[in-house]
C-alpha cells in the first residue's frame, strides 16, 4: 500500500494525468469537445439514475450521466474523432468506488474496428497502470470458467440456486436479472488479477447502445468492458446507428424503470433524429479517470482522489 498522498500532492497528480490524457488524444488527432453538463433530456437507463436540476420555476433539466448524446449529435453534424474529459453525475452512486460526481474520459473514433478500439482503450489505461498482460474473455466463457455453467441453456432454477445465498429474495426475478446479478457478484470480482481483463460478447439484452452481430452461432453485442483488480474501468461499443432500434430499446428501459418503481423519462428526439445515414460508422468508449487514479496509487476510495468529493467533509 502506498502512503496516502496529501491534498496538494493529489491536486498536482490529477493535473499531470489530465495533461497526459489530453496529450494522448492530441497525438492521435482527436479533438476535445466541451459539452454542457446540463441537458434538457435525461439519459434513459434502468440501471442509472439522473440528478434533476430546477432551472426555472417551471422547467427541470438534468445533469448529464455521460456526454454521449451530445457527442453523437456532433458526430452526426460532421465532427471527426472527438473526446470529452470532464465531470459527469449519477444519482445515488455513493461508495468506495462510486461518487455522484466523477471524472470521465469519453471518446469516439470514426472508421476504426471494434478490435482497434479495444486496443486503444488498453493503451489509454496503460498511462495509469503501466503495461499489463491483456486477457480477453467472452460473457459465455466467463460463466463456464467461474461457475461451470452455460448461461444460455442453464435452467432458471439453477440460476436461482446460485444467486440465493447472496439474494434470498431472488425467487421472483427474471432470467436476465439473475444472470446480471450472478455476473456482478460471483464473476466480475475475479477479473483483472494482475492483468487487464477485457470482457466482451454480451447477450442482446445487455447491448445498451451497441450493434449486434452473430459470432460462433450466437447473437452478441459488440460491447466491451475492462477490469483491473476486480474493478470495472470502462464501457465501450461499436455504436448502434439505428435510431428506430434505439427508440425501441429506450422504451424497454422505461418499462423496466416502471417495474422498478422509478420515474420514466421523455425520449430525446433531437438525439434519435441524429442517428441514421448521416451518423458515421464509429466506436466509442467511456473510461473512469478517478478509478484509474485510485488504482495507480493503490488507494481505497474515490474520496482520496476527488478533492472535496460528496458528501463534503
Amino acid at each position: 500500500m502506498h502512503p496516502a498522498l496529501t491534498t496538494k500532492d493529489m491536486i498536482q497528480e490529477r493535473a499531470r494525468m489530465l495533461s497526459s490524457c489530453r496529450a494522448f488524444f492530441a497525438e492521435r488527432n482527436v479533438t476535445e469537445v466541451d459539452c454542457c453538463a446540463l441537458r434538457p433530456f435525461a439519459a434513459i437507463s434502468s440501471n442509472i439514475d439522473v440528478i434533476p436540476a430546477q432551472v426555472t420555476t417551471s422547467q427541470v433539466a438534468y445533469l448529464h450521466t455521460s456526454p454521449e448524446y451530445a457527442m453523437k449529435r456532433l458526430l452526426s453534424s460532421g465532427c471527426s474523432d472527438i473526446y470529452y474529459l470532464g465531470h459527469v453525475f449519477r444519482q445515488g452512486d455513493i461508495g468506495r468506488l462510486h461518487s455522484p460526481e466523477f471524472t470521465m474520459a469519453e471518446w469516439y473514433r470514426i472508421g476504426v474496428t471494434f478490435e482497434e478500439m479495444i486496443q486503444e482503450t488498453c493503451d489509454f489505461i496503460a498511462q495509469f497502470l503501466g503495461p499489463l498482460p491483456i486477457r480477453k474473455i467472452s460473457y459465455r466463457e466467463a460463466f463456464e470458467k467461474y461457475l461451470s455453467i452455460d448461461y444460455v441453456n442453464v435452467s432458471i432454477e439453477a440460476l436461482r440456486k446460485i444467486a440465493e445465498p447472496a439474494a434470498p429474495d431472488c425467487a421472483k426475478w427474471k432470467r436476465s436479472e439473475l444472470i446480471h446479478f450472478i455476473l456482478s457478484h460471483f464473476i466480475e470480482p475475479n477479473f483483472g488479477k494482475n492483468e487487464l481483463t477485457i470482457f466482451l460478447d454480451y447477450p442482446p439484452y445487455e447491448a445498451d447502445l451497441a450493434c449486434l452481430i452473430e459470432k460462433n452461432g450466437e447473437l452478441v453485442a459488440e460491447r466491451f468492458e475492462a477490469y483491473y483488480q476486480g474493478v470495472e474501468l470502462c464501457n465501450g461499443y461499436h455504436e448502434l446507428p439505428d435510431g428506430t432500434e434505439l427508440r425501441h430499446r429506450f422504451e424497454e428501459e422505461n418499462v423496466a424503470r416502471i417495474k422498478a418503481g422509478k420515474p420514466t423519462y421523455a425520449l430525446d428526439e433531437g438525439f434519435l433524429s441524429a442517428l441514421g445515414p448521416q451518423f458515421p460508422n464509429c466506436c466509442g468508449v467511456a473510461v473512469g479517470f478517478d478509478r484509474l487514479l485510485l488504482l495507480k496509487h493503490k488507494l481505497n476510495s474515490l474520496s482520496q482522489v476527488l478533492p472535496f468529493a460528496y458528501p463534503y467533509p
